[in-house]
């Protein structure tokens, strides 16, 4: 127990953003010791000091990555995929891939967000499929259908369909999307990755029943979001 303890506790940087936290933070290295030699005074120093060390710091914020591990019974168990705050719960017409009313659960990432996103279920991935599209407010319902995204659709062990949609908000410009096609997956993997603000959807059979509320907070890979029929 107590190691399993100290693995939740550990945080690691998100492979999508090592490259831009290294090559920026030489750059600010670089800079900074330029300020600081070839200016008689400190002040150009520390400001540029204060304002790009913050942003670095704001960014590597973004890009932790924590190592988490889901502790229930994964049978019939969905996971929020994602950090962040629940903003729909409802049934809605899913006229893309089912043709019929699904119950959608949706989680809106913020910036200050980590932005990894974890398989919400066990199965097997059917397929994975990406859509351009527009970079509307994540929160806005349209951006479910009009936004750049990626759906995913798995497979449970029980033969249930459940659809994950990763979308792109205002500020996000990437969406990483690691889920193939005939792979199984499972609780505890990460699905994949959306840069800055953005959102994930989740379509589930009608009859599950959802565990969280409007507004709610969640973690990823640890808050039950809903129970499959």
């Amino acid at each position: 127990m107590g190691e399993r303890i100290k693995k939740l506790k550990k945080i690691r940087i998100h492979r999508e953003g090592t490259e831009e936290l290294l090559y920026s933070l030489f750059i600010i290295i670089a800079i900074s010791v330029a300020l600081w030699r070839f200016f008689d005074t400190p002040i150009p120093f520390i400001i540029f000091i204060l304002i790009f060390g913050t942003a670095w710091m704001l960014m590597l914020n973004f890009y932790r990555c924590p190592i988490r591990y889901f502790s229930g019974d994964t049978d019939k168990v969905v996971v929020a995929p994602a950090d962040g705050k629940i903003v729909v719960i409802e049934e809605v017409e899913e006229n893309d891939y089912f043709h019929d009313k699904r119950l959608m659960i949706s989680i809106f990432m913020s910036p200050l967000n980590v932005h990894a996103n974890w398989f919400p279920v066990d199965g097997r991935v059917k397929f994975v499929k990406h859509f351009n599209g527009n970079y509307h407010k994540a929160w806005l319902p349209k951006a479910s259908e009009e936004n750049e995204h990626a759906d995913i659709m798995i497979e449970t062990p029980h033969s249930e369909e459940v659809l994950v949609r990763q979308i792109a908000g205002a500020m996000a410009r990437r969406i990483v999307t690691y889920a193939k096609g005939d792979e199984e997956c499972y609780i505890d993997e990460h699905l994949g990755f959306i840069k800055l603000g953005s959102r994930v959807d989740v379509y589930l059979p009608l009859g599950s029943k959802p565990c969280v509320k409007m507004k709610q907070p969640t973690t990823g890979d640890q808050t039950v979001i809903a129970k499959l029929a």
